[in-house]
């Protein structure tokens, strides 16, 4: 009798035969780097609109929720289409394009000269931003086997959380750094920009090193791209999949306005009260931070959860525990308190933890040979989730309050909780 060979451990998470450790190490730095590299675009955006494009404040909730529209619109087209085509040509080539494209875009939007040619640029950049955040919960489903992914998925959010708080505590205070050391405001965004796009090449570089080149092909796999995405919506038959397209909405609406308006909002309330955009957007990093600072604790904690219970309870409770944080931002007075430290800790850990409940959701629930199609379709919903919280929450955030996009998106979180439990007994996952 042939012995099979045992497969290979890493970090307590069981992986698919043929995968490696040093794979693993490359897929999780890929997820520092994707969230890093993503999220600073929207961090640095109140810098960028004040100080170089000179935006007036009373009209940049709007004029980010237009811009945010379009880059979602985009990926609305492109992030089905990357799932899609990684199940042809291999997730290590998309990924690997998706951070050169990433990097050519931080390059153009710095050379922005207006609101239009910004929303042109950010659209271009929204391609590579489609394909790298399509892979990641694409190659996390083939790397680890489906009874550890809640661990691995814990393990990813730490990596996130890492480069969130990258992106936050570093990069987004390059601009003040360029400037302390003698750089004009012009020069300094270069630099800043600059920066970060040679480090998507060099994360480009790494990922085609370290990853896994193109596995064999399932014999039943679709041929065509337009069969591939009709696998994609035909997979919604299943509640449990169903459930992760509505909860892949919410999850990524919810890491856009944390991402978009916690920064925006607290930079407008500095400038009011007399900083220069760029001492606001260092205050912003600590807030910003102590929120992502929380998603980091709170990561492996969760992707343990989602192991040990119902997946769709999961999602359920994660989304109680977001929906509450969001909801308490509301009845924030002053954003510099110590009442908003407390609501953002609520909020970045109710946050991650939707985003890893999701994900494992929905790596349970897509059957493998169409797990690119199904996968890619569920970041498609994510984008309109993303679309939805950038520009209604614009028109919010510029026409009530501040606060507005955290409750559009609080109230949600609670609906969907709702609708989690309500389908928790159906939800059943495809063979792994």
């Amino acid at each position: 009798m042939i012995e099979t060979p045992p497969r290979t451990v890493f970090g307590g998470v069981e992986l698919h035969r043929g995968i490696s450790r040093a794979n693993m190490v490359t897929f999780y730095y890929s997820a520092f780097a994707t969230i890093c590299f993503l999220s600073f675009a929207n961090l640095v955006q109140p810098f960028l609109l004040t100080d170089i494009l000179k935006v007036p404040l009373t009209e940049q909730g709007s004029v980010t929720g237009t811009l945010l529209f379009w880059h979602e619109l985009v990926i609305i087209f492109a992030i089905g289409l990357a799932g899609s085509l990684s199940d042809k040509v291999g997730r290590r080539l998309i990924f690997t394009s998706s951070f050169l494209i990433v990097a050519l875009g931080y390059v153009l939007m710095i050379q922005a000269e207006s609101v239009l040619q910004l929303i042109v640029f950010r659209m271009f950049f929204a391609v590579g931003a489609a394909g790298a955040t399509s892979m990641l919960s694409t190659v996390i489903a083939d790397y680890a086997i489906d009874r550890d992914r809640g661990k691995a998925n814990g393990i990813q959010g730490v990596m996130n959380g890492l480069g969130a708080m990258t992106a936050v505590f570093v990069l987004l205070n390059l601009p003040e750094w360029f400037k302390q050391r003698g750089l004009e405001t012009a020069a300094a965004g270069q630099a800043t920009y600059y920066l970060v796009a040679g480090l998507s090449v060099l994360t480009a570089i790494i990922l085609w090193l370290g990853l896994k080149g193109r596995g064999p092909r399932l014999g039943d796999q679709p041929e065509r791209f337009v069969d591939l995405l009709r696998e994609g919506v035909r997979a919604a038959r299943d509640p449990g999949v169903l459930l992760g397209y509505g909860a892949g909405f919410v999850s990524r609406g919810d890491l856009a306005i944390v991402g978009t308006f916690l920064a925006l909002w607290i930079n407008k309330h500095g400038v009011t009260l007399g900083m220069d955009a760029a001492a606001a957007l260092a205050r912003a990093s600590i807030i910003v931070g102590v929120s992502q600072l929380a998603a980091f604790l709170g990561a492996p904690l969760f992707g343990i959860l989602a192991d040990r219970m119902n997946r769709a309870t999961a999602v359920a409770l994660t989304n109680l525990i977001s929906g509450l944080g969001y909801i308490s931002l509301f009845l924030i007075e002053d954003p510099f308190g110590g009442a908003m430290f407390a609501a953002v800790m609520v909020a970045g850990a109710g946050n991650i933890g939707t985003v890893i409940a999701t994900q494992v959701l929905i790596q349970q629930q897509a059957p493998a040979h169409i797990r690119g199609s199904v996968i890619g379709f569920f970041g498609l919903c994510g984008a309109i989730g993303i679309l939805v919280a950038t520009k209604i929450g614009g028109w919010l955030f510029d026409s009530w309050t501040e606060a507005g996009p955290f409750v559009l998106f609080g109230l949600l979180s609670f609906i969907l909780a709702i609708w989690a439990f309500a389908v928790r007994g159906r939800v059943k996952g495809a063979a792994d």
